[in-house]
C-alpha cells in the first residue's frame, strides 16, 4: 500500500465526518408543518365547554367549527433545524419552510415568543366576542380616533382618541363606518361630526380635501369596545396554543353558540383569519399547513382570509372547498348558502388571485 492510498484511506472517514457534522449543524430557517385541529364547539380535554358564556342562553347543536394550527419550530436558541430536517420539509408539499428573520427577530426567546402570543390570543377573543355580538344586534362598538395626521383637515378640530358617534347625521360603529361615510362627502362640501371627548359630546366641522380621488380628513380610525360587554364569553384553550389566527372561528362559534339551530347544517368547516373588532379578516401566517389539517380532519368547507387566497390555492385541499371570507357577517352568509346547497355560487379565491 502507497502512502498516496494510506492517506486517501484515512481521509474518507474524515470527510464523511465532515459531511455529517455539516449537515447536523443548526442552519437559520424555521419549519412549518401541519398542526392540530380544535372544534371550538366542542369540549376540551377536561370535558368543559370550550365556549362558556354567562348572560346569555346558549344553543348546543350538531357540526363543528374548526379552529387550526401550525407546528412552528421554535426560535433560538431552543430552536434547531439541520439540512437533513430542512430537506424533509422542503421536499414535502404539506410542509414549508422560511428564513429564520422572516418569523422570528433576531434574540427572540421561546418564552418571549410564548408571552406574545398569549396576548394575541386574549386580543382576538376579546374582538371575536364583540363582533359576533355585533352581528346579533348588539350595539357594543365604536369608531375611535387612533391618530391625526398634521397639515390634514382633521388636524386642529380631531384629536386622537376621539370616539366618533355620527358622520354628516348618520350613526357610526366602527372605523369601516367612517371610512365609508367619508367617503360619499362631496368635494368642498363641509362634513358634521359628533364626537365625545373627555365623556363630552361636541359638534364639529370640517372641510374633507380629495386625494388619490378619494375625500379624506386626515385621521387613522380604529375601532373599539363600548366597555364592558353586555354578554360574557369565556373561551377555554389550551394555553400552549397562541396567536391571533382563531379569531374568525372564535366569533362564528360565540354566534352560533348564542342562536338556535345548526350554523354549519351538522357539518365540520373550518378556517383561520383574524378578527378586529369591525369584523374584518386579517392574513395569517401557515394557510397551507392549516389547510391540510383541516382536510386530514375532516372538514368540508375551508374559510381563508382574502390576503391569503393565493398561497392557499397552491394547498392540497383534495375536495374540501376553499371559500374567502372578506368579514365575519361574509363568513357567515357564505356558511349559511353553503348549507343551503352544497354547489352554491360562494366568494372564491379564484376570484381573488384574477
Amino acid at each position: 500500500m502507497t502512502q498516496r492510498t494510506l492517506a486517501g484511506l484515512l481521509a474518507v472517514p474524515l470527510l464523511i465526518g465532515l459531511w455529517v457534522t455539516a449537515a447536523l449543524k443548526p442552519l437559520p430557517f424555521v419549519t412549518y408543518e401541519p398542526g392540530l385541529t380544535i372544534d371550538v364547539l366542542g369540549t376540551n380535554d377536561d370535558g368543559k365547554e370550550i365556549i362558556e358564556v354567562t348572560g346569555h342562553k346558549v344553543y348546543r347543536d350538531d357540526g363543528q367549527l374548526r379552529m387550526t394550527t401550525v407546528y412552528v419550530s421554535q426560535p433560538e436558541p431552543k430552536g434547531s433545524n439541520n439540512l437533513f430536517e430542512l430537506m424533509r420539509d422542503w421536499i414535502s408539499d404539506e410542509d414549508a419552510v422560511y428564513p429564520y428573520d422572516a418569523v422570528y427577530q433576531r434574540g427572540e426567546t421561546v418564552e418571549q415568543n410564548r408571552q406574545e402570543s398569549a396576548q394575541e390570543m386574549t386580543s382576538s377573543q376579546d374582538a371575536a366576542t364583540a363582533v359576533a355580538l355585533e352581528e346579533l344586534g348588539y350595539d357594543v362598538t365604536e369608531a375611535v380616533v387612533a391618530a391625526v395626521s398634521k397639515g390634514t383637515p382633521a388636524d386642529g378640530v380631531l384629536r386622537a382618541g376621539d370616539v366618533l358617534l355620527k358622520v354628516d347625521g348618520v350613526a357610526v360603529a366602527n372605523g369601516d363606518d367612517v371610512v365609508a361615510r367619508v367617503g360619499t362627502v362631496q368635494e368642498d362640501k363641509p362634513v358634521r361630526l359628533v364626537v365625545r371627548r373627555d365623556g363630552e359630546r361636541r359638534e364639529l366641522s370640517l372641510t374633507p380635501e380629495v386625494k388619490d380621488g378619494r375625500p379624506q380628513i386626515g385621521i387613522q380610525v380604529g375601532t373599539q369596545t363600548k366597555g364592558k360587554l353586555p354578554v360574557q364569553v369565556h373561551i377555554g384553550i389550551n394555553p400552549d396554543i397562541g396567536g391571533p389566527s382563531a379569531g374568525l372561528m372564535f366569533s362564528l362559534a360565540i354566534y352560533d353558540t348564542l342562536t338556535p339551530g345548526s350554523l354549519t347544517g351538522g357539518a365540520t368547516i373550518a378556517g383561520t383569519g383574524t378578527m378586529d373588532a369591525a369584523g374584518n379578516v386579517g392574513p395569517i401566517g401557515g394557510i397551507q399547513q392549516k389547510i391540510v389539517g383541516a382536510r386530514d380532519a375532516g372538514a368540508q368547507l375551508f374559510l381563508v382570509p382574502p390576503d391569503n387566497c393565493k398561497e392557499a390555492l397552491g394547498a392540497p385541499h383534495e375536495d374540501m372547498r376553499l371559500v374567502r371570507a372578506d368579514t365575519m357577517h361574509d363568513a357567515r352568509e357564505a356558511i349559511a348558502a353553503w348549507v343551503k346547497d352544497h354547489d352554491a355560487d360562494l366568494p372564491s379565491c379564484e376570484e381573488t388571485d384574477a
